[in-house]
C-alpha cells in the first residue's frame, strides 16, 4: 500500500476533527520562487482546493472551511483581484458537477453581496445546484473578515431588539450559523497570525502551522496535519 492509503487507514480508526478550516497561504510566493506571476500561484492553489475537499470528503470530515477571499484582499492590486474573481468563476463552472457527484453541500461565510456581480451568479448557481446533498460541507469564506462578522452580528441583534445573548444564542447571528466551530485549524507558508479569520470560532481550536506553501499543500500533508491533530488532548480550558 502507498504511504497515504496507509495513513488514511491509521487516521480513519480515531476520532476526526469534524470542521477543518484552512488559512490557505503562500501562493504568491510559490510563483514568486519560480518566476511567474502571482496568478499562476493562485491556478496552482487551485489544485490543492480540489484535494483537500476531495481529501476530507473521503475521511469523512463534516466541514471544511476555505479562507478564500478576505475583505483586506481588496487592498491588492486590481489586475490580482481580477485574476482572482476569475479564477473563482471558472473552478465554480468546472468543478460543481463533480461536487454534485460526490455530495458537497456547498454554502458561504462573508459579504457576498459587495462581490463582483459575475461572481455572485456562479455562487449562486453551484449553491442551488449542490443545496440537498448532504455530505461534507464546503464553507467559502469569501469576502470575509472576522472583525466585521462580529460587528454585523452584534448589529443584526441590537436590530431585533433583542437585551441579552448567551454563547450558543449569539453563534446564531454569525455568518457561520448552525456550523460547528473548528475543531483544527491549519495554516500554510510557516505564518504565525490567525489574519482576522474566524475569531469567535477558533477560541478552542486545536493550531497547526506549517512551512508548506499552499500550492504544495496535498493530500499527504492534510493527513499529517490531522495525524498530528490526533495525537493531542483536548482539555477545552480543563486542567
Amino acid at each position: 500500500m502507498k504511504k497515504e492509503e496507509l495513513l488514511f487507514e491509521e487516521l480513519v480508526k480515531k476520532p476526526l476533527p469534524r470542521h477543518i478550516a484552512i488559512i490557505m497561504d503562500g501562493n504568491g510566493r510559490w510563483a514568486k520562487k519560480r518566476g511567474y506571476p502571482r496568478i499562476v500561484g493562485h491556478q496552482k492553489g487551485a489544485e490543492s482546493v480540489r484535494e483537500a475537499v476531495k481529501s476530507c470528503g473521503e475521511l469523512g470530515v463534516e466541514v471544511l472551511t476555505l479562507y478564500t477571499f478576505s475583505t483586506e484582499n481588496w487592498s491588492r492590486p486590481k489586475n490580482e483581484i481580477n485574476g482572482l474573481m476569475n479564477l473563482l468563476c471558472a473552478m465554480l463552472k468546472k468543478e460543481t458537477d463533480n461536487l454534485n457527484k460526490n455530495n458537497v453541500f456547498l454554502r458561504v461565510s462573508g459579504k457576498l453581496n459587495e462581490l463582483p456581480e459575475k461572481v455572485q451568479k456562479e455562487l449562486h448557481v453551484s449553491i442551488d445546484k449542490l443545496k440537498n446533498n448532504t455530505g461534507l460541507i464546503l464553507n467559502l469564506a469569501l469576502n470575509y473578515g472576522a472583525r466585521q462578522e462580529i460587528l454585523d452580528a452584534v448589529n443584526k441583534i441590537l436590530a431585533l431588539g433583542i437585551k441579552s445573548v448567551d454563547e450558543n444564542s449569539f453563534k446564531n447571528y454569525l455568518y457561520t450559523a448552525s456550523l460547528p466551530d473548528p475543531d483544527l485549524l491549519i495554516r500554510t507558508s510557516g505564518e504565525y497570525r490567525i489574519s482576522n479569520f474566524l475569531l469567535y470560532q477558533i477560541a478552542y481550536s486545536e493550531l497547526y502551522i506549517t512551512p508548506v506553501l499552499w500550492p504544495d499543500f496535498r493530500k499527504l500533508e492534510l493527513y499529517s496535519a490531522i495525524q498530528d491533530y490526533q495525537k493531542r488532548e483536548r482539555r477545552f480550558g480543563r486542567s
